[in-house]
């Protein structure tokens, strides 16, 4: 597709806000480099908690239209991000949050009743099949998207995973419907990650700094949750200078999930490259290519 630029990154995300905290920094870089970035977006986030109290009517348990409010969100994030193509799977609305529990183990589970409708329930090939078109149009060298526990239980998370896994596979054969576009096989697929160390870094200065609220019960020096990378698996960082500002704008877009006074504000201050800037990855399909520091420091290394 010769009006492409030679770099394509897709990302592939359950709720609209999970692209920015997990790769703002990223997507606005390769976007000021010239790359073609795509988003995905799986749901409208209609079960999400609304932090704005003048919002709160949008509620799922209210008037439900949360989901329709969080489309502008998305949109105005995309626009603090310099991204240009969103889409969401399948069109807007066709799968529905799912929401979330809590289990014992304090990880995002799946809730004991589940629509019809919601994500968790759709077809699996079914799904993918909504994303091999997506794939085979743009023809991206690089997909990102969640590991196998959505990085923290989230059901949506689980399932998005598992879409982009399969249609990937499915987008690279080229005997597999070929009404959905020319095959192609995606060089790279990368999992999004949060680094051990960074992480333990950034909650010793805020302990440091007299803040013992913010993400606690978690141990600086103690063992933390699944949600964490160690840093052995850890195969990119991408380093986001210069585009922590645009992560933060677009992240205050996203108003009735992530509040300014939050944690993920709390943990940028004075430090925000290292926790919410710099983005890891799990590089877990193509070769790496890292450099003197072991690490790959761009997604598209090698390629």
């Amino acid at each position: 597709m010769s009006e492409l630029p030679d770099r394509r990154l897709l990302l592939v995300h359950a709720h609209p806000d999970d692209e920015t905290i997990n790769n703002g920094a990223t997507m606005a870089r390769y976007v000021a480099e010239g790359a073609h970035v795509t988003l995905v977006t799986c749901t409208l986030g209609e079960e999400g908690e609304v932090l704005v109290p003048d919002l709160a009517h949008l509620a799922a348990d209210q008037t439900d239209q949360l989901g329709p409010h969080r489309i502008g969100e998305l949109a105005d994030a995309m626009a603090e991000l310099g991204v240009t193509d969103h889409r969401f799977l399948g069109g807007q609305g066709k799968y529905r949050d799912t929401g979330m529990i809590y289990d014992d183990a304090g990880n995002a589970a799946v809730p004991p009743q589940t629509r019809p409708d919601s994500f968790w329930q759709a077809d699996l090939l079914a799904a993918a099949n909504d994303l091999v078109p997506v794939i085979r149009e743009i023809r991206p060298q690089v997909l990102v998207t969640y590991d196998e526990f959505g990085n923290y239980g989230h059901p949506d998370h689980v399932k998005a995973h598992r879409v982009a896994t399969y249609a990937a596979a499915l987008a690279a054969s080229r005997s597999y419907r070929e009404d959905l576009g020319p095959a192609w096989d995606v060089a790279k697929i990368y999992w999004t990650a949060m680094a051990e160390s960074a992480l333990r870094t950034s909650l010793r200065k805020l302990r440091d700094s007299g803040d013992t609220t913010t993400f606690e019960g978690l141990d600086p020096d103690g063992p933390l949750g699944p949600f964490v990378t160690p840093d052995r698996f850890i195969d990119c960082v991408v380093p986001a200078a210069g585009y922590v500002d645009r992560k933060m704008n677009a992240m205050k877009a996203h108003a009735t999930q992530i509040t300014v006074d939050g944690p993920f504000f709390a943990l940028s201050n004075n430090n925000g490259n290292e926790i919410w800037g710099d983005e890891a990855y799990r590089l877990v399909k193509g070769t790496a290519a890292p450099g003197p520091d072991g690490l790959e420091h761009d997604l598209f290394a090698g390629l």
